[in-house]
């Protein structure tokens, strides 16, 4: 029995955040001392980032529950950021999601589960609960939630929608990833939080993973295996916490070069030792945690620019959304038609801890008529 991914939707706030507009407002905070306007100066500049989305609205039209009308970032309390989660994110929810479930040829009344990701926001009933409301699902549907995972989150829920597929051939999975990174954003000194406010954005994604047949003629994801790596060190160089005034991020300037040392281990692990890369696979999705990891992941594993180009397009055009980011950079491969009929995808997340979690696909050309048991790894 052969599980697969079969459509990828992806949704975004319709506010276009400009990089270089968003690092003047930042530097133009009382506060913002010389030297940290040097650093917000050089996180935005070499972040390799030209836009961004956000549900509080473009530079100088932002909610005023973060924005006075002089301009200055007010420091809302984590219920009045976690309120704008709750009014924001079902609606980012649903467009993701009826955007996969136009894809993949079912219609929404045959879902069979619900998988839901987020790190950035909670209620309850949460957007699961709603997406069964709002698009038509069946009420008896399974529904989970995947909660505090941080970046790494959508392959466990992918990981789990295969398993769910595999033990009840027929199932039609639902996993929708959201993530409304900007309404933790402040004004800050501290160059980890710098860093922070210069990469991340709001996006939603949604896929459908299916044990039963395609019916679509469009590409699918064959589904093959799944790793989790934790380094051996870096559990205190990027977690993510609950403050007072809102949800903070530490990502130390460690975190690139942890990973540059210990990913060609845990793609060891991925493809079986002593595969290498370079043949083995054929298309990369990478989680941009920033620039500098992309970098890192290139030079440690010897790969050419072409190889991260799906993943750096998505950095520069939505910057990192955490969670959903990888679905993204999927969709993309999922319709890059120079791959071909059977080629290996390999998938690449960092997580709190710091975790690699990994994920192999093979890419067919057209999932209907194919007879193909199992992708990589199964």
């Amino acid at each position: 029995m052969t599980t697969r991914l079969l459509s990828i939707g992806t949704a975004v706030p319709p506010a276009r955040l400009d990089q270089s507009e968003t690092r003047d407002f930042l530097a133009s905070q009382p506060g913002v001392d010389r030297l940290t306007a040097r650093l917000i100066g050089a996180a935005f500049d070499q972040s390799a980032i030209e836009s961004r989305y956000s549900v509080l609205g473009a530079a100088g039209t932002r909610s005023a529950v973060f924005v006075d009308g002089h301009e200055l970032l007010l420091a809302p309390t984590t219920g009045e950021r976690n309120a704008v989660y709750r009014d924001e994110a079902p609606a980012l929810t649903a467009s993701a999601a009826r955007d996969a479930i136009a894809g993949s040829g079912y219609d929404a009344d045959e879902i069979t589960h619900v998988i839901t990701a987020s790190c950035t926001g909670f209620f309850a009933p949460g957007p699961d609960f709603l997406l069964v409301q709002e698009l038509g699902i069946p009420p008896t549907v399974e529904r989970y939630h995947i909660g505090f995972m941080g970046c790494a989150a959508a392959f466990p829920a992918l990981r789990a929608a295969t398993r769910m597929s595999e033990a009840q051939p027929g199932a039609v999975v639902l996993v929708v990833c959201v993530e409304l990174c900007s309404i933790h954003i402040r004004s800050s000194r501290d160059p980890e939080q710098i860093v922070a406010s210069a990469v991340f954005g709001d996006g939603a994604a949604a896929a459908i993973v299916a044990s039963a047949e395609p019916r679509a003629s469009g590409p699918v994801l064959e589904i093959g295996g799944f790793t989790t790596a934790v380094t051996a060190e870096g559990e205190q160089d990027m977690d993510w916490t609950i403050g007072d005034s809102g949800f903070e991020m530490r990502l130390t300037a460690r975190v690139p070069r942890i990973i540059g040392r210990e990913i060609a281990g845990a793609v060891g692990g991925m493809l079986g030792e002593g595969a290498d890369p370079l043949t083995e696979v054929d298309g990369w999705a990478v989680h941009p945690g920033g620039r500098s990891v992309l970098d890192r992941v290139q030079a440690a594993l010897g790969l050419p620019d072409a190889a991260l180009a799906h993943s750096r397009a998505v950095l520069r055009d939505y910057g990192n959304m955490s969670s959903a980011t990888i679905l993204f950079i999927l969709r993309r491969l999922l319709g890059d038609d120079s791959l071909g009929d059977a080629a290996r995808v390999a998938g690449i997340c960092f997580g709190p801890g710091l975790t690699v979690e990994t994920a192999l696909f093979t890419r067919r050309a057209s999932g209907v008529g194919t007879a193909h048991e199992g992708g990589i790894g199964a």
